[in-house]
């Protein structure tokens, strides 16, 4: 059965949101930088934000929000994975995620796998918790991208003790088949090392593309992993901070127990609402509606690059609703965004920010209307 694609809100509209995508830069920029995107919320995510506001239910999140079997319900029905909601704990967002399972799984100066291009937070995180980022870049395929499983052993035989995978991966939109994580996992647990999963854009997966979570990809993955997720990117909820620290073996499951206290009580109470609504059955067609308009945007950006920027390379994405550009054919310097940004008034993700790979590249955020989209890769293109 077809899906009705989602549609974005009017621009005047988005306008008059406080988000950093609007209120970063000036009314005479597009914004297609940052990942939020432009859709109204989820029905069932404003009924149950609307009622916790109607009862002036703002105090602390409960120990039990219902996030943890709200999360497990959703990974059995999308990705066919079964959750233990025992084994899941709550924090503020997924970097926090990271930090804290860092703090617990490396000690300072261990250094951290990290798979460049690769989501610029990563950069700060692992530094935060004490340890030390090695770069083992993906794998350019020709067409498309894959982890250099070889270089990745190679970081762990010189002495690194953790990858921070990202999955779906943040710029490429890559979706790691289950063959090349279980291989990975087989890579960690031979050099007594761990793999942590960033899987925030998971729900974001296209049309025929399947989506393996880490520790699903075998038996030596949940050994030797954690997952960190998230509703936040897939609905949008960035802002009311919630995340899920995920693990599936009793040795990993100790370890995430042993964090304080704290960090469960950094869950915003509003973060885990809205996460539950997120993840119940009732806002699975409204994710699908989204994924329609993004499967659009996906392949309309595309043809319009060709058309009006036909010196740009561009690789359609396995998943999310970002996407890695290359323009160094265009003689616009290590960071063309910058140009853009001061002569095109669009504004889109700084390549060199996600790694030397970077140079000459930009991220473009397709989560808005087909017609902003083609305004704002016009204005690039008059740059010509």
């Amino acid at each position: 059965m077809s899906v009705i694609p989602l549609q974005a809100l009017p621009i005047e509209q988005l306008r008059q949101r406080s988000s950093t995508k609007w209120r970063r830069y000036d009314e005479d920029v597009l914004p297609l930088f940052v990942a939020e995107t432009d859709f109204p919320a989820a029905p069932a995510i404003t009924a149950a934000l609307t009622r916790a506001v109607g009862l002036g239910d703002t105090g602390y999140t409960p120990p039990d929000p219902g996030v943890a079997d709200a999360y497990a319900g959703f990974a059995a029905r999308r990705f066919g994975w079964t959750v233990d909601p025992k084994r899941v704990r709550t924090t503020c967002d997924v970097m926090m995620a990271v930090v804290e399972i860092l703090r617990r799984v490396t000690v300072p100066g261990d250094r951290v796998v990290v798979t460049t291009p690769v989501y610029p937070p990563f950069f700060e995180c692992i530094p935060e918790a004490g340890a030390v980022v090695e770069r083992v870049p993906l794998t350019d395929t020709g067409t498309g991208w894959q982890l250099d499983l070889a270089g990745i052993e190679a970081a762990l035989v010189d002495g690194a003790r953790a990858v921070l995978l990202c999955n779906p991966h943040n710029p490429t939109g890559t979706v790691h088949s289950r063959e090349t994580l279980a291989a990975l996992a087989d890579v960690a647990a031979r050099h007594g090392a761990v793999v942590i999963s960033d899987e925030i854009h998971a729900p974001l997966a296209h049309h025929g593309v399947r989506f393996t979570p880490f520790l699903d990809a075998s038996p030596v993955a949940a050994q030797v992993g954690y997952a960190v997720v998230s509703a936040s990117k897939a609905f949008n909820l960035a802002g009311l901070k919630c995340a899920l620290m995920v693990t599936a073996d009793d040795a990993t499951d100790a370890i995430v127990r042993s964090l304080p206290d704290e960090v469960e009580w950094r869950t915003g109470l509003f973060g885990a609402i809205a996460a539950v609504a997120a993840f119940s059955p009732e806002s699975d067609a409204w994710l699908d509606a989204q994924l329609a308009a993004l499967d659009a945007n996906r392949t309309l950006l595309a043809d319009l690059l060709a058309e009006h920027v036909p010196g740009a390379r561009y690789r359609i994405p396995d998943a999310g609703f970002l996407a890695w550009v290359d323009l160094s054919d265009l003689g616009w310097g290590d960071s063309p965004a910058r140009k853009i940004l001061r002569e095109a008034k669009v504004a889109l993700h700084f390549g060199p920010l996600f790694g030397e790979e970077g140079r000459g590249h930009v991220r473009i955020n397709f989560g808005c209307s087909p017609e902003v989209l083609a305004e704002a890769v016009r204005r690039v293109g008059s740059l010509n």
